[in-house]
C-alpha cells in the first residue's frame, strides 16, 4: 500500500472512530435517562413538589389560580418562598390537595439575628409550627456575608444554633445553595467545602441541582456524598450551550425545562434514594411561560418510567 492510501486510510479511520464515539456519547446520554431505576422515580414523582418561586410574578397577580394551575398539573406539594409572610400561598395549597412541608423564610433572621427590621427567628419557628411544617430552608447570601472562609465559619455556627432550635420544634433546618459556595477561595477551598466540614448533624443540605452544575460541580455525584445530609433537592435544568464553571449570574435563557437541558434528572432521583432526600421539588428561576414550563418539567418526570 502507498503512503498516501494508508494516509487516506487512517483519516478515514479516524473520522469513523470520531463519529462513532460521538454515538456513544449520545446513546450513554440517552440511556442515563431510558434505564430508569423505577424506585427511584416513583419515590419522588408520587409526591413532587414545586418551589413556588418559579410562579413568582403569577403569583403576584393572582394567588387562587395560580396554585390551582400547579395542581393541575399534577403536583403534590409546594415549597413556598418568603415565609412567614406565605400564609395565602400556603392555605390555598392545601384546599388543592397539596402538601406544604418546606418553605423558604426570611433568612437574616438566622444570618444576621441582630437586626431588628426582620421576624425573629423564634417568632418564625412558632410560625412555622402552626402550620404544619416540617422544613425551613435558608435560601440565599447576600454578598457581603460571604466573602471570606472565615465569613463562612462564623455563618456555619449561626446555621448550627439555629439548626438546634429548630430541632427542639421538630422542624428541620437546610441550607439551599447556588454556584457561589463553590468558588475557590483561600488555600483552594470554597464555600460549601466549609459548610460539609463544619454543619452539625442536626444541619441539613437542600441542593441545588443547577447551581451544583454552574459551580463546576457533578450533582448526582455530590449528593451521594452527602448521603444522610441532605433533606430535599431542586431539581431543574441547565442549557446545554451554558460554560461551567461560572461562580456569578447567568443568562435568563440558560434555566430550562426539565429533559431539555444537560442534567439527566435519573441519575439525579437515583443519587436521592441512596442518599436517604426526603422531598423533591421542580424549580425554574426564569421562564417566559412558567405555568407551560412546570407544566412540561412534569411531564417529562411521567414519561421516565
Amino acid at each position: 500500500m502507498q503512503r498516501r492510501d494508508c494516509l487516506r486510510v487512517g483519516v478515514g479511520l479516524a473520522a469513523t472512530l470520531a463519529a462513532s464515539k460521538g454515538a456513544y456519547l449520545q446513546a450513554l446520554e440517552k440511556a442515563s435517562e431510558s434505564t430508569v431505576n423505577h424506585a427511584a422515580v416513583d419515590r419522588y414523582r408520587s409526591k413532587i413538589g414545586i418551589q413556588l418561586y418559579t410562579l413568582r410574578n403569577e403569583i403576584g397577580k393572582d394567588v387562587k389560580s395560580t396554585i390551582r394551575a400547579v395542581a393541575d398539573a399534577g403536583y403534590q406539594q409546594v415549597e413556598p418562598y418568603g415565609f412567614p409572610n406565605a400564609d395565602e400561598m400556603i392555605s390555598e395549597a392545601k384546599k388543592c390537595g397539596m402538601e406544604v412541608n418546606s418553605s423558604h423564610f426570611a433568612w437574616d433572621s438566622v444570618v444576621d439575628p441582630s437586626r431588628k427590621d426582620v421576624p425573629s427567628f423564634d417568632s418564625i419557628l412558632d410560625a412555622a409550627k402552626e402550620h404544619g411544617l416540617s422544613h425551613l430552608v435558608i435560601p440565599y447570601l447576600q454578598g457581603d456575608v460571604r466573602e471570606t472562609l472565615d465569613d463562612y465559619r462564623l455563618l456555619c455556627d449561626r446555621f448550627n444554633d439555629a439548626a438546634e432550635k429548630a430541632a427542639k420544634h421538630g422542624i428541620q433546618l437546610a441550607y439551599h445553595n447556588h454556584a457561589f459556595e463553590f468558588e475557590p477561595k483561600e488555600g483552594g477551598n470554597c464555600g460549601y467545602d466549609i459548610m460539609i466540614e463544619r454543619f452539625s448533624d442536626k444541619m441539613k443540605f437542600e441542593v441545588d441541582v443547577f447551581w451544583v452544575e454552574v459551580g463546576g460541580r457533578n450533582a448526582a455525584e455530590l449528593i451521594r456524598g452527602l448521603s444522610g445530609r441532605v433533606s430535599q433537592l431542586h431539581l431543574k435544568d441547565l442549557g446545554k450551550s451554558e460554560k461551567t464553571p461560572n461562580f456569578g449570574s447567568v443568562p435568563q435563557g440558560a434555566f430550562e425545562e426539565l429533559g431539555d437541558g444537560k442534567i439527566p434528572m435519573v441519575p439525579i432521583l437515583e443519587a436521592a434514594l441512596a442518599a436517604e432526600v426526603e422531598h423533591c421539588h421542580v424549580e425554574q428561576d426564569h421562564s417566559p411561560h412558567p405555568i407551560k414550563s412546570i407544566q412540561q418539567s412534569k411531564a417529562h418526570l411521567d414519561q421516565l418510567g
